[in-house]
């Protein structure tokens, strides 16, 4: 169903991996651990706990002369460099980066403060060409954008552990499993965008990229000896021109709680009250659930009340009467609509139903679907890989409800329309074929 390695390839590659493992330690060689003390953790079987960066708790650079000083320490490193960033989601507007973090070897860890120094344009230049090690890509990878940073070649480790089937694939997970390692989490929610930033916090960003290349060396090992090594090239280098998700469509309907209202005009004061909103959170550079949640806003809304006081009367939440004005104002916009300016209830899908609905509507697609997928999730047991992974579900739903010709070629051109990358469409074709040809 897929391409598979031969025996002697893998070995080629175990061998390739192990001799690149070699050099790098020998391009910065890390001291033996200490034996474990009788009774520690190790010695009961659990993983150590790293509580400080090795080269310790470096210095914040926030200065045009420190950040060329870095850059020239990262040049003279080896290897790929370990990158990670820290926003401050949930209390500041947007998801920038307050802290970046670099770690090469044969170079000590670097922390860039990318407020002080906006401008990263010499260490863009040093890792432009250079592999990037990072855990989840997709979450650093626009904010790393935004600062004029992208990966020509990268190796996410959260992606390669899920490819090789980790059930568990958060950094301290993955950390425990491949290296016998764990970081302390505590810090991960902070508001990084405090300044000065607490020395733990930094301890906490220094550690997060500090086994990073290590970590990505057994990944890679264990991908290889799955043969599934080709398939995590794809799947990073995909990752590559990744700078965020598409900008949604009427972002105001992500409000919680929405799918409730049953009246287009609810629904138009909802959306004024989310745009104003977002205008008061961009104003002031916080989170928008900061100025006033979701449950407050709707409360507002199904009111739809006509003066200040009643704006205050809408909601037990203190925000109301803060921004009272606010908030009457984009009501009276809303009322003010003519019947054809209000929204839809719903917007219209340019997809196919719900999975559901399907053996009502179509019960040969029903059957296509379930034959697929029955197909998929023997192949996701048998190799330790997710579903999801195999193919986009919402691709694969796309290309079954209005199904190409039963042909190899009409398949893999619609799978590859939809965003497919080879690997996928080696797993994912046949099974497709066999659907179309046993409904025909």
């Amino acid at each position: 169903m897929t391409r598979r390695r031969t025996r002697e390839g893998r070995a080629e590659v175990r061998e390739e991996l192990a001799r690149r493992r070699a050099e790098r330690e020998a391009a910065a060689p890390a001291a033996p651990p200490a034996a474990a003390p009788e009774g520690s953790p190790e010695d009961l079987g659990l993983p150590t706990l790293i509580e400080m960066p090795s080269d310790g708790i470096p210095e914040v650079v926030e200065d045009e002369a420190e950040l060329a000083a870095a850059a020239r320490a990262l040049a003279a490193g080896t290897g790929p460099v370990a990158v990670d960033a820290e926003r401050a989601s949930g209390y500041r507007y947007g998801q920038r980066a307050y802290l970046v973090q670099l770690r090469r070897a044969g170079a000590a860890t670097v922390l860039l403060d990318p407020i002080a120094c906006p401008d990263l344009g010499p260490i863009a230049e040093v890792i432009g060409d250079v592999e990037w090690v990072v855990h989840a890509a997709s979450q650093d990878l626009p904010c790393l954008a935004e600062l004029g940073l992208f990966p020509a070649h990268l190796f996410d480790t959260e992606l390669g552990a899920r490819l090789a089937g980790q059930p568990r694939v958060g950094l301290a997970a993955v950390l425990e499993h491949y290296l016998g390692v764990t970081l302390a989490k505590e810090h991960s929610a902070v508001d990084w965008s405090t300044r000065p930033l607490p020395e733990p916090w930094l301890r906490y960003a220094a550690l997060d990229v500090e086994v990073l290349p290590q970590l990505r060396d057994a990944i890679e090992a264990d991908l290889a000896d799955q043969g599934k090594l080709d398939w995590a090239h794809q799947e990073f280098a995909a990752l590559t021109s990744f700078t965020g998700p598409a900008p949604r469509v009427d972002p105001w309907r992500r409000l919680s709680g929405l799918h409730k209202i049953r009246s287009r005009r609810t629904m138009a004061v909802a959306r004024e009250l989310w745009y104003t909103r977002d205008d008061v959170a961009r104003t002031r550079d916080v989170s928008p659930g900061r100025v006033i949640p979701d449950a407050a806003l709707l409360e507002i809304a199904q009111a739809a009340p006509g003066t200040l006081s009643a704006v205050g009367e809408a909601t037990g939440n203190r925000a109301a009467r803060r921004y009272a004005s606010a908030w009457l104002g984009a009501v009276t916009a809303a009322l003010s609509l003519t019947d054809e300016q209000l929204p839809l209830l719903s917007l219209p899908s340019d997809g196919p139903p719900p999975p559901r609905a399907w053996a009502d509507r179509d019960p040969a697609a029903a059957a296509r679907l379930a034959a697929v997928r029955a197909d998929l999730a023997a192949f996701s047991a048998q190799h330790t890989v997710p579903v999801e992974n195999l193919i986009s579900p919402d691709t694969l739903r796309r290309v079954l409800w209005s199904p190409p010709e039963a042909t190899d070629e009409a398949v893999r051109s619609a799978l590859a329309g939809r965003g497919a990358r080879s690997w996928q469409i080696d797993i994912v074709a046949p099974a497709v074929i066999a659907a179309l040809q046993t409904g025909d």
